[in-house]
């Protein structure tokens, strides 16, 4: 088994009866996974951006723990330290184990993102809380509009909503396109 089918199994534990918080970190996983191979990460740049994936959201129950909410803000201070934690535990390379914190840290962070690992979370998990939120065409447009960058998540964006081809594709895309 590899470390990230052992970061799943530990991420599943660490939301045990929240089957609707295990749901959200599969999917995004999923769709960061597809996004990045499209997109061209191999090797350790897409295993990083599968655990961060897979990590993302792990600060919303110290959260809730400590301040009875998880804002944004505090998913960002509260999580790199549980991320570290367990993506040590579980013998991920340090820097490695850094570069997800800090995407953990700023995953929602929408201005000057930096490093297509960044780019390539933002998306996929836009495109999932998109869904959950139950958002129309108007909103799936404007985030689209706003924060879509990557050829991949653009047209994943545009298949999922039914989204019209409007504007030029930002971003490579590997030919993938709907």
């Amino acid at each position: 088994m590899n470390r990230l089918d052992l970061l799943l199994g530990e991420m599943t534990k660490h939301n045990a009866g929240d089957p609707r918080r295990i749901q959200h970190f599969v999917k995004v996983h999923a769709l960061a996974r597809h996004i990045g191979r499209i997109e061209g990460l191999a090797g350790e740049a897409l295993e990083t951006l599968e655990a961060a994936a897979l990590v993302h959201d792990i600060g919303i129950r110290p959260a809730e723990e400590r301040f009875g909410r998880s804002t944004p803000r505090l998913q960002e201070e509260l999580g790199p330290p549980a991320a570290e934690a367990m993506l040590t535990g579980l013998g991920f390379p340090e820097e490695m184990v850094r570069r997800v914190c800090f995407l953990v840290g700023h995953h929602h962070t929408y201005h000057s993102i930096q490093g297509e690992d960044y780019r390539i979370l933002v998306e996929a998990d836009f495109l999932v809380n998109l869904y959950e939120d139950g958002a129309g065409k108007e909103e799936a447009e404007a985030v689209l509009e706003q924060i879509f960058r990557t050829g991949t998540g653009t047209a994943l964006c545009r298949a999922m909503f039914g989204l019209e081809k409007g504007r030029e594709e930002k971003g490579g895309g590997g030919g993938w396109s709907c």
